[in-house]
């Protein structure tokens, strides 16, 4: 099976001091981009990897769930992080803590999470409508990283629905803030995950700043990536639900970057390898239970299109030990090929179009008086 290719003198991507030999960054997933996830993802080849969002009003407080997830893999030799926040002065006490105290090199700003539960307080992909305050947010970010050569960048979607957008200002000021790099999904936070990416957009944002433009949106295959660098200009891509059950589309994609022409889809007896390794990394970060119990949700992703049969899947979403993984594991067909009808198609979630939940009268204007501190209460995440 052949694939197009970037030539890798044109691949490499700078985040200020930083130099990606692959363009590629793992999006933070809420409960799947885990310090076990992106090990396994790294393990297959080179890249980004961002650890799960933290609220920077939880990493201040130094609360132990946000602390926990500040966890990285031997093989992350770039410490990434995303945060999420509303203040601009606890953002800045959030950065300046992950790059004193914990050590990290990169640090990432969400405002692009259309979850109701973050949007309805302003927060995530509702933010950026009031530019004002998301000028102070990015200009305190990087001032917190100041001294220590650690590049900041912000995530962002179109804007909340279509006749809001927000993406060109997001981009001008994340410029003049400073900010290393701005990648761009390319969807409205009403679009949730449905539909399809407008890639165009991405290149309308590329055309209209001099920072580092990364591509977000309907990255299912290395082809697509190649295809989105292509027609956008983008510097980089950022995957997200693609690589669900699928962490070897990293290889696949570092292939691609790397000058490789052919690669080969694996059969179910690899793909079960993976899963096992997968198992093993949750087991050493959370114990073998608790991580057999947390690997279940992986399941159904890494055997879509398979022909496996009911009971295995079931048995398999019941798992408590490797012991019990192995066993079932070896009742699956080591030859069966790869399902080639689901190369290209959405993963994880979807959903469908709908009203953006938005704080009272948030869409009056751009600016903000008042700030909910509420806002960054039990999410880190996502």
């Amino acid at each position: 099976m052949t694939t197009a290719t970037i030539a890798p003198e044109v691949a490499a991507l700078r985040l200020g001091p930083l130099t990606l030999d692959v363009p590629v960054v793992l999006a933070p997933m809420a409960g799947v981009t885990n310090v076990a996830f992106r090990q396994l993802c790294a393990e297959q080849g080179a890249g980004l990897y961002v650890c799960e969002m933290i609220t920077s009003r939880g990493l201040v407080e130094g609360d132990s769930t946000s602390l926990s997830m500040l966890s990285f893999a031997p093989a992350e030799r770039v410490r990434s992080v995303q945060l999420y926040g509303i203040d601009p002065q606890t953002i800045g006490r959030a950065v300046r803590i992950l790059c004193e105290e914990h050590g990290v090199d990169h640090v990432d700003l969400n405002f692009g999470c259309p979850v109701p539960k973050i949007t309805r307080k302003g927060g995530g992909a509702a933010l950026p409508w009031k530019s004002g305050l998301l000028e102070q947010i990015l200009e305190q970010a990087v001032a917190g990283a100041d001294g220590f050569d650690v590049p900041v960048t912000m995530k962002t979607r179109k804007g909340i629905d279509d006749d809001h957008l927000t993406f060109l200002d997001a981009g001008r000021i994340a410029q003049e803030a400073g900010c290393a790099a701005i990648a761009l999904h390319g969807r409205t936070a009403a679009q949730h995950y449905s539909g399809r990416a407008d890639w165009e957009s991405i290149a309308e944002l590329k055309e209209a700043v001099d920072i580092p433009v990364l591509g977000n949106g309907d990255i299912w295959e290395a082809d697509d990536a190649v295809a989105m660098m292509e027609s956008t200009g983008c510097d980089g891509v950022v995957v997200g639900r693609g690589c669900l059950g699928r962490p070897w589309l990293f290889a696949d994609l570092a292939g691609v970057f790397n000058g490789a022409h052919e690669r080969r889809l694996p059969l179910l007896g690899e793909v079960a390898s993976v899963m096992r390794r997968h198992a093993e990394l949750l087991g050493e970060w959370l114990g073998e239970e608790r991580g057999c119990t947390e690997f279940r949700k992986h399941v159904a992703w890494y055997l879509k299109g398979f022909s496996a049969g009911s009971r295995v899947r079931s048995r398999l979403g019941t798992i408590s030990s490797l012991a019990q993984l192995d066993a079932l594991l070896a009742e699956l067909d080591p030859d069966e090929p790869f399902p080639e009808r689901e190369l290209g198609t959405p993963r994880g979630r979807q959903g469908s179009p709908r009203k953006v939940a938005l704080p009272d009268r948030w869409l009056d204007s751009r600016g903000v008086a008042t700030l909910d501190a509420a806002a960054e209460d039990d999410t880190s995440g996502g």
